[in-house]
């Protein structure tokens, strides 16, 4: 189980709180959702799998934080994730990509999470055996080419007979003396890699050679084949020499060591059981696979298409993947759009009854601007600050630009289309263009961002509303 659904539902929205301003009642219903699956996980067999997940239906205008809710969502947990657009599955032919292909992605989510998880289980004693290969690498050990005693000889040995006795005996008295040698020699390198006084230096290493990922499509993503890995099971696998540093071997090993502890089996059983029981699709831009009542020609009948194609999938079903079968019956689906052309009831009614919770993103005031430009961990202010510092120069903007910049942004939003939060990036951009263009040239260590200068700098873009326009 992963690490968010240890969180209580404030917990959770207390995370999101650090990156998202606003929308309360969206992260709210989201962070429910996400714990209530923890509930189920605690209910017995037979109730478990009565109790299905409560899908959500995310409606409001671009810019407003629906994917970056989902986005920081996936980065927070530890199950598996997947992000698609609805419109992606009309965009080629008559309906498009093949739906069942965002379950084939979420397991591939799946394998990737739980692969890396036993990894991490698996380095510490990866790292021992790459230890010693390193250790090998500089101090090869003795090669052992004497015949050993009782094994088959040629003629002239048993000619020989006890003169040949005794110089293996003496070989073999000198092997050993220089085999306690070697291991002394070793034990030192051994203390010189702990202390880190060997990592520049380069060696030569023995790694697994990966096989070219050729892909052999045959029309149905069922279908696809790995040209290079048919064989991987019959061959030998293929090893090449590399020199590298020890820093670097000391990853490459422990990763290659890693690998071979692993038992893929397990991970994929594993995998498709998180996949099944904590799995999230979000289904970006759904509104654009709506469309109204009535008549439907052309691009309408595609809509309805992939709306139908979606509903058993949602509604729950068994979609073949190439690990396995994977039922979709305890998946959360969390869909989200604009709705500014269509609205949630021109969906078909049986996908309408498949997200129950429906939330909607409130657009942003001029102080919600003001605290995404200077609240979050990853503020916008903060960004730039610290991209211009790296070539010396300190920027500080006062209270007056900051609320001259949220107004810009506010305004243009009403004027002209709604893009939400991403309206900043434009102003930002434009606000600092010059002194980015400049700022090689520049002998200034501090420059000073106040109200008149961003004033200035958008006077011909922003005006107060010409209601003239508005008159026939």
């Amino acid at each position: 189980m992963g690490k968010l659904y240890q969180m209580t539902p404030k917990e959770i929205v207390g995370e999101l709180d650090k990156y998202i301003i606003g929308q309360d009642q969206a992260k709210k219903s989201m962070a429910i959702a996400l714990r209530n699956r923890y509930r189920r996980g605690l209910l017995p067999e037979e109730m478990r799998e009565e109790v299905t997940p409560k899908n959500i239906l995310m409606m409001g205008p671009t810019g407003v934080g629906k994917t970056e809710i989902a986005r920081r969502l996936a980065r927070l947990m530890d199950a598996p994730f997947v992000k698609v657009e609805a419109t992606k599955f009309t965009e080629v032919g008559y309906v498009g990509r093949d739906v069942d292909s965002m379950v084939r992605d979420l397991v591939e989510a799946g394998i990737r999470i739980t692969k890396q998880s036993r990894l991490q289980e698996k380095y510490s004693i990866a790292e021992e055996i790459a230890e010693e290969k390193i250790i090998e690498a500089i101090i090869p050990g003795k090669k052992k080419n004497a015949p050993q005693s009782g094994g088959l000889r040629g003629p002239f040995d048993f000619i020989m007979g006890n003169a040949f006795q005794q110089q293996s005996q003496n070989a073999s008295e000198s092997e050993e003396g220089q085999t306690s040698d070697v291991e002394l020699a070793r034990d030192q390198v051994r203390q010189q890699l702990h202390d880190g006084l060997l990592e520049e230096q380069f060696i030569e290493i023995e790694v697994t050679e990966n096989p070219k990922g050729n892909q052999l499509d045959l029309g149905n993503e069922d279908m696809t084949i790995a040209i290079g890995s048919i064989f991987d099971n019959v061959m030998p696998k293929k090893t090449k020499k590399k020199n590298v540093r020890v820093k670097d071997a000391r990853r490459i090993l422990r990763e290659q060591e890693a690998q071979n502890l692993l038992d893929m089996d397990q991970v994929t059983e594993e995998a498709l059981q998180n996949t099944e029981q904590n799995g999230i699709i979000f289904i970006d831009e759904i509104d654009k696979i709506a469309s109204g009542s009535g008549y439907k020609a052309g691009a309408d009948v595609s809509r309805e298409g992939v709306q139908r194609d979606i509903l058993p999938i949602v509604e729950g079903s068994v979609v073949n993947t190439k690990y396995g079968p994977v039922k979709t019956d305890h998946i959360l689906f969390i869909g989200a759009g604009a709705f500014h052309t269509a609205k949630p009831t021109d969906l078909i009614p049986e996908l309408q009854g498949r997200f129950p919770i429906r939330v909607e993103l409130e657009n942003l005031t001029k102080e919600d601007f003001v605290r995404i430009l200077t609240v979050p961990e990853n503020a916008l202010l903060k960004q730039h600050k610290m991209l211009l510092e790296t070539e010396g120069v300190k920027v500080s903007f006062t209270d007056g630009a900051v609320d001259e910049i949220a107004t810009i942004a506010y305004l243009t939003n009403e004027q002209t289309e709604n893009i939400g939060a991403r309206r900043l990036h434009t102003i930002m951009e434009k606000l600092l263009e010059d002194i980015s263009y400049e700022i090689c040239d520049m002998e200034q260590e501090e420059i000073v961002i106040d109200e008149e200068m961003v004033k200035e700098k958008f006077i011909d873009r922003i005006h107060a509303d010409d209601i003239d326009r508005f008159i026939l």
